[in-house]
């Protein structure tokens, strides 16, 4: 029956999309209104049992590079490509595993010498790429004396690099954005090494063991104390030698990109949630509720011919360092992503303690992260026109570069979404909102192994996915208030693409 309804749609879709101006009333409100209808929180909930039925038979979890994932992969392809998507799996790597064979070494060479601790002036940041290399270290926008707030933003941007000179060593000081921002700034500024200091406030002065994810620079790179960034910044002409030695070995996983039969591939409309979960769970929250949602989506929407093309993306590796998104990024020309208008990302969306969080695209709180790029402004007032539409309450959340939006983002490519809560604690003002009890985390299970089927707010859950559809449906047929991204020389790239097969 859900097929033959979904034909009929389609029938009396396609004279329409050729008819009706996209307006407010037009195709994309009704289609939004339909689509809605036909989205079913107890449809999403079937995937998540799946889900878990596949954790259960796989050792407990869904992590990339486990037979969980990879179970997974194979559930989502199936059920999209049986709805009549493209569907292909892209492969991305990630670090299967990591060892040091000898101790690292961090030594000034000129124009003193002198030896650091390892394990307590510095420790290798895992997983580095073994290396050995002597040169100059050159400072990164460093914030010395360091001050209160705001913290530093060494490294954070590729701008920090200008005048960088490639080969040297890069000393970049904790603070703002992720340590994964700062090494592969580094990396792409010709650095042959990386230092990273901790910061130097309070609580903030010693290096720690942990784990990046990143390994893609191909150097050598370390975690040190603020004491010996410090101490080499203000060194001047410092050279040091810095070697790590290590075993570094690489596994593949894949993407799950599901693309739409119908609309412009010149205006993608771009839908995604990572896939994975971490090895201590099954992930039904994070981020089984994200993947189970789109699942549901694109099997109602599928033979719909809307008016532009409409990508589901279903993300590897996102819990050891957003690898997914980042890899499928990467893999794009300019011309292709200059065809995705708008990113939309949904991570985490049933959280048992939630609040209605929407991605903050136009940084009306002027606190923390900075507003998306042009247009992530309106994809959050869809979101906010939604919940209005339903006396439902939302508040902002930032773009603090911990979910798959960030790649997007740093390419200027328009993005948004919903988000329930992860660890954070639920604030006074948010239980007022929302319900639930303040002072406690939004999701308590979060990366761990009871965030199981049972740890789901069937409430939230519905309620998103029917914001999610309304969002899908609308931008499928309309992007008026989305800059323009596509370039002549992206429709030309286009036109000879399609010449070459």
């Amino acid at each position: 029956m859900r097929r033959i309804i979904t034909v009929l749609i389609a029938t009396l879709a396609l004279p329409l999309a050729m008819a009706v101006p996209a307006h407010a009333g037009g195709l994309d409100d009704a289609f939004a209104k339909v689509l809605v209808k036909k989205v079913k929180g107890t449809n999403v909930k079937k995937h998540l049992d799946a889900f878990q039925a596949i954790a259960d038979a796989n050792g407990g979890n869904r992590a990339v590079g486990t037979p969980g994932y990879d179970a997974s992969v194979a559930y989502v392809e199936g059920k999209l490509r049986r709805a009549g998507y493209k569907v292909t799996r892209q492969p991305i790597n990630f670090v299967e595993s990591w060892s040091e064979n000898s101790p690292p070494v961090l030594d000034l060479t000129a124009p003193t010498t002198k030896s650091y601790v390892p394990g307590t002036d510095f420790v290798t940041f895992q997983p580095s790429p073994a290396g050995d290399v002597t040169a100059q270290v050159q400072g990164v926008d460093l914030t010395l004396p360091p001050t209160p707030a705001p913290s530093s933003t060494s490294g954070c941007e590729a701008s920090d690099f200008a005048g960088f000179v490639p080969g040297r060593i890069a000393l970049i000081q904790r603070g703002t954005c992720p340590f994964v921002n700062k090494v592969v700034n580094a990396g792409q500024a010709g650095a042959s090494g990386i230092i990273v200091f901790n910061e130097g406030q309070p609580g903030r002065t010693d290096p720690f063991p942990l784990d990046i994810g990143e390994w893609r620079a191909g150097i050598p790179m370390v975690f040190s104390s603020f004491a010996v960034g410090n101490e080499l910044a203000a060194t001047a002409g410092a050279t040091v030698r810095l070697k790590v030695d290590a075993n570094l070995v690489l596994g593949t996983n894949d993407n799950v990109i599901a693309e739409s039969r119908f609309g412009d591939p010149r205006n993608v409309v771009m839908v995604g949630a990572h896939l994975d979960s971490v090895p201590e769970g099954p992930g039904i929250n994070d981020n089984g509720s994200g993947s189970a949602a789109l699942i549901e989506i694109a099997e109602e929407m599928a033979l719909v011919p809307t008016k532009n093309k409409v990508r589901f993306a279903f993300w590897a590796a996102e819990e050891v360092g957003l690898l997914g998104s980042d890899q499928y990024v990467a893999s794009l020309s300019e011309a292709q992503r200059d065809r995705i208008r708008v990113y939309l990302n949904f991570d985490m969306i049933a959280s048992p303690n939630y609040a209605y969080k929407l991605y903050d695209g136009d940084d009306s709180d002027g606190v923390g992260s900075p507003a998306g790029p042009p247009g992530s402004d309106e994809i959050e007032e869809r979101f906010e026109a939604f919940f209005g539409s339903r006396s439902l309450p939302t508040v902002g959340t930032d773009f603090d570069g911990r979910s798959d939006y960030g790649p997007f983002i740093a390419v200027g490519i328009p993005s948004g979404g919903i988000f329930t809560g992860a660890e954070g604690l639920k604030t006074p003002e948010e239980a007022a909102l929302f319900g639930g009890t303040a002072g406690v985390a939004y999701d308590v299970c979060y990366h761990q192994a009871c965030d199981t089927i049972a740890n789901i707010n069937h409430t939230a859950l519905d309620v998103d996915s029917d914001a999610i559809a309304d969002s899908v449906a609308r931008f499928a047929f309309n992007l008026r208030g989305i800059p323009p991204r596509t370039a002549p020389q992206a429709a030309a790239a286009l036109s000879a693409e399609s010449a070459t097969g």
